[in-house]
């Protein structure tokens, strides 16, 4: 995750580095049923992503070189058994392009945090499950799951 430092709109790839202001370990969760139920109502997906504690982060580091984290380990717990393993080189845009990409969408102000993607082998958690996510260079983030409510 990528905390937004200053902010813009149209920001070059060469520039995007000078808009961060610093990096966290987060959890993007999804609520597979609501995502089904709105598939199959035709209703945006988007109410899978959008429901009470659906993004944690951890401490956001401010970031003294923004290229450090171009290669880092990323790992992914369930219950202390690895589930994903990564790094953030395997990443399909990079943070500067992440934020060059969205910057033409959208006016990125400081405070903004940008969730950047996940490696392979994103699974199903259940209601006590605690989930410790790691990237290398940050401090860990451990969620437990509780149950969902309506």
């Amino acid at each position: 995750m990528v905390a937004i430092g200053r902010g813009g709109r149209d920001i070059t790839v060469a520039d995007a580095n000078h808009h961060i202001w610093g990096y966290a370990v987060g959890i993007d969760l999804t609520r597979r049923d609501r995502q089904r139920d709105a598939r199959d109502l035709r209703l945006p997906w988007e109410v899978g992503k959008s429901f009470d504690a659906s993004a944690p982060c951890g401490t956001i580091a401010k970031a003294r070189d923004p290229a450090h984290f171009e290669h880092c380990a990323i790992t992914l717990s369930v219950n202390g058994v690895e589930r994903q393993r990564g790094d953030t080189g395997q990443m399909i845009w990079s943070v500067p392009e992440v934020i060059a990409q969205l910057s033409k969408q959208v006016t990125l102000v400081a405070g903004d945090l940008i969730y950047t993607g996940t490696p392979a082998g994103v699974g199903p958690v259940v209601p006590g499950d605690l989930i410790t996510a790691r990237i290398d260079g940050l401090p860990q983030l451990t969620i437990t799951i509780t149950p969902p409510e309506a």
